[in-house]
């Protein structure tokens, strides 16, 4: 399972030795063993009613999601909230995970507190969709396509915006942006795979420059919520150009 926010996340305790059982992160999310609950039973949590109406803003309004929505119909892959998108109780640790195996989007409706937060979340985690329905991601058994994915998300998600990283206490000059992705990805994928810190970094060291310069859909890195909305008006106009070819 693909996960994004991860807000810390211990290494493997035998360094360099990849553990025989690996869950993929599923113990972060135990919602997703458990049987459904009824619509009237999930509407009587306030988490969930209020991971709903957080959901729902950010896919209307929000230009990344919008986006990163747009160029996953455009690529075959039509995104329903009622089944690619799940409010679940989650770990502690983490903000929400994208469940490959279901091609679902899990939003950890007890640690989502914020609207700001929800759309990094769902921003990152549109991006592992994009990521996997336009590539043949191996998430299980390839660190490194699941390293790529992480930079990806990390990079253009808005996770390392300077005043992300300023309310996280971190400062930082010439390629701090670099370094923030960079470390984003490795803690995530610590997160959610039982290998060492070592075999992490490795991961995120050998893909790192092609997969931070793969800009795709947004065509530039969103610093912001304005970057983000000329990144959706020039894919706008890029497929009006294609259309009319």
């Amino acid at each position: 399972m693909g996960e994004g926010e991860a807000e810390s996340a211990p290494a493997a305790e035998k360094k360099g030795v990849e553990e025989e059982e690996d869950d993929f992160g599923y113990r972060l999310f135990p919602d997703r063993n458990k049987k459904p609950q009824s619509f009237l039973v999930r509407s009587l949590f306030t988490f969930h009613n209020k991971c709903q109406l957080m959901l729902r803003l950010t896919l209307e309004t929000n230009p990344y999601a919008r986006l990163l929505l747009e160029a996953l119909k455009q690529s075959g892959c039509t995104v329903f909230n009622d089944r690619h998108f799940s409010c679940e109780n989650c770990d502690g640790c983490v903000g929400g995970g994208f469940d490959a195996a279901t091609s679902q989007i899990v939003l950890c409706q007890n640690n989502i507190r914020r609207q700001s937060h929800m759309n990094r979340v769902v921003t990152h985690e549109l991006i592992h969709a994009f990521d996997h329905c336009r590539a043949h991601v191996d998430w299980f058994k390839n660190v490194k396509h699941l390293a790529c994915s992480e930079i990806r998300a990390a990079n253009l998600s808005g996770d390392c915006t300077l005043m992300n990283e300023i309310a996280r206490f971190k400062f930082g000059l010439k390629g701090h942006h670099q370094t923030c992705v960079r470390d984003r990805a490795i803690r995530s994928i610590l997160a959610v795979r039982k290998v060492s810190k070592e075999t992490a970094e490795k991961a995120v060291d050998e893909v790192f420059d092609a997969c931070f310069n793969d800009l795709e859909p947004f065509g530039r890195i969103p610093h912001n919520k304005a970057d983000a909305k000329r990144a959706y008006r020039d894919f706008q106009n890029r497929d009006r150009y294609t259309a009319n070819l």
